[in-house]
């Protein structure tokens, strides 16, 4: 690989989310401070929505990292269970452990008693669900059901629903309208802007161990931004490629050339016909 060429520690442009590199976009901090915001009011349900590659999960990670230990904190990556499994899953996470072969009314009192003991002891319980849009609608009302849970005061937990837009098309089934109608903050996140990506790129080399000049040219910036359309994930891609020709040209420099050989090699990149055409300035 090219570490040794650029002086570089690690790959800097590695798509597998990772806190060390969290780059605070304005979008992202606001996304960030709503979580933040929503949870401290003991809202509910909060929904956090974007486009593939926008940094949800990454996003969902530095949050449950900024919790405190005033929150405990669940987390279920992969939501497509049915309701009962749904159930178990959650109360494993929240440390409710008991018979494995309750039904569902014992694993909600299990839950119930597991939120209770969080609440006497002055903490809050925050579930995140990623990648919500794959979660089966029954699974959807049974989250409803969980989040009936409370005191006269207060919710016994926070859910934060982490999706794609889809996620948005199935809240709008009639039978969850009850839960969507509970969802009291919605962020959807964009991707980054234009006059953000040098200062991306730039704090991804650094964590990453670079310690030269300005690698990737202004050409080859503009270019990352106009094939990737400011999408996180596309940006690490065709720089990573780009990063990739560079080397094997022997340049010290990442040129436009460079981005835009990696853009024809990739899925989902904006192209110059494309572009041409309107799709993107």
């Amino acid at each position: 690989m090219y570490l040794g060429h650029f002086g570089l520690t690690e790959l800097p442009f590695s798509i597998t989310p990772d806190t060390q590199f969290v780059y605070s976009a304005g979008s992202h901090q606001e996304a960030l401070n709503t979580l933040l915001l929503a949870v401290r009011g003991g809202e509910g349900f909060v929904k956090i929505t974007g486009e593939v590659g926008t940094g949800k999960t990454l996003l969902c990670r530095r949050f449950l990292a900024t919790l405190g230990d005033e929150c405990v904190a669940a987390y279920i990556p992969n939501p497509q269970f049915d309701a009962r499994g749904l159930l178990l899953e959650v109360a494993e996470e929240i440390g409710a452990n008991g018979g494995g072969d309750d039904d569902n009314v014992h694993i909600v009192k299990r839950i119930n008693r597991r939120l209770l003991e969080i609440a006497d002891q002055g903490k809050t319980a925050v579930l995140c669900i990623d990648e919500a849009q794959t979660t089966p609608i029954q699974t959807l009302e049974t989250l409803r059901l969980i989040s009936n849970l409370e005191t006269e005061k207060r919710k016994l937990i926070q859910i934060v629903l982490f999706g794609q837009p889809e996620l948005d098309r199935r809240l709008e089934e009639p039978s969850v309208r009850q839960l969507r109608q509970r969802i009291v903050f919605h962020y959807r996140m964009p991707g980054l802007k234009r006059s953000e990506i040098g200062a991306y790129v730039e704090h991804r080399l650094r964590v990453a161990g670079y310690h030269g000049g300005r690698l990737f040219s202004a050409f080859a910036r503009s270019a990352l931004y106009r094939h990737s359309g400011g999408m996180p994930r596309l940006v690490n891609i065709l720089a990573h490629k780009a990063m990739l020709a560079a080397y094997g040209e022997g340049s010290d420099e990442v040129c436009r050339r460079h981005v835009r050989a990696a853009a024809r090699d990739t899925e989902g990149a904006r192209h110059a016909g494309w572009l041409l055409r309107g799709g993107f300035a």
